[in-house]
C-alpha cells in the first residue's frame, strides 16, 4: 500500500467524541435519578413500604420490663433487651447526670452505684438489675444539702470542665465506702478508672481525703 493511500484512510473516531453520546458523568447521574424514583415509587406504592415493615417486625429485639430503684424511688420500664443501664438513666428516666464519655468502660464518666458498688452504667445491661438499688449523682444531695463530697470537690476546686465530675464523685464515694481511703496513693490506685483529661487529680483525692477524714 502507498503513502499516500494510508494517509487517506481518516482516523478513528472515538465513542465519546460524538455530540449525541452522554459522558460518563451525565451516565452515572441519570442512572442515579432513576434508580431513586424507582425506589420511591415502589415505596409510594406501599410493596417496599409493607415489606420493609414486616423485616423490621420479624428481625425486632426481644424486649423485657424492669424494676429497680433509682435515687431511692422505685421505677418499672420496659426496655428493648441491649439497653445499658446508661441509656436507661439518659434516655428513659431523663437523668442525665451520668456521662456518655468513651462508652466502653475506659473512662468513668458513667459511674454510679448499684447496690452501693461502683459500676460503669455503660456496660451493665439494665435487664439484669431487677430489684437492684442504683445511685446516680442526682441522688447524692438531701434537698438544697449537697453531699459531703460534691461539696469537698467545690472547696478543693476539683474540677475543671465538669464532664467527668459526676462519675468522679459517684466513684469517690464508693471509695470512701469500701475503705479505699488510706493514704493518697490507695486513692488514687482505687479511683484510677476515672480519667479527668483537664487533670484536676491531685485537687480530686484532696477531695476524697477531706470527706473521708470527717
Amino acid at each position: 500500500m502507498s503513502t499516500d493511500s494510508v494517509s487517506a484512510v481518516p482516523p478513528p473516531t472515538e465513542p465519546d467524541a460524538s455530540p449525541s453520546a452522554p459522558t460518563r458523568r451525565t451516565f452515572i447521574a441519570t442512572t442515579t435519578a432513576v434508580g431513586g424514583v424507582a425506589v420511591a415509587g415502589g415505596v409510594i406504592g406501599g410493596s417496599v413500604l409493607a415489606g420493609s415493615q414486616d423485616a423490621a417486625a420479624a428481625v425486632a429485639s426481644p424486649s423485657s420490663r424492669v424494676s429497680l430503684t433509682v435515687n431511692g424511688a422505685r421505677r418499672t420500664v420496659t426496655v428493648d433487651n441491649r439497653t445499658s443501664l446508661l441509656d436507661l438513666l439518659r434516655e428513659h428516666l431523663d437523668l442525665t447526670g451520668s456521662k456518655k464519655g468513651c462508652n466502653a468502660g475506659a473512662c468513668g464518666a458513667c459511674t454510679v452505684l448499684v447496690d452501693g458498688r461502683r459500676v460503669n452504667s455503660c456496660l451493665t445491661l439494665a435487664v439484669r438489675l431487677e430489684g437492684a438499688e442504683v445511685t446516680t449523682i442526682e441522688g447524692l444531695a438531701e434537698g438544697d444539702q449537697l453531699h459531703p463530697l460534691q461539696q469537698a470537690f467545690i472547696d478543693e476546686d476539683a474540677f475543671q470542665c465538669g464532664y467527668c465530675t459526676p462519675g468522679q464523685i459517684m466513684s469517690g464515694v464508693g471509695c470512701i465506702q469500701e475503705g479505699h481511703t488510706g493514704s493518697p496513693e490507695e486513692i488514687r490506685e482505687w479511683m484510677s478508672g476515672n480519667i479527668c483529661r483537664c487533670g484536676c487529680y491531685v485537687k480530686i483525692v484532696r477531695a476524697v481525703e477531706q470527706t473521708a477524714g470527717k
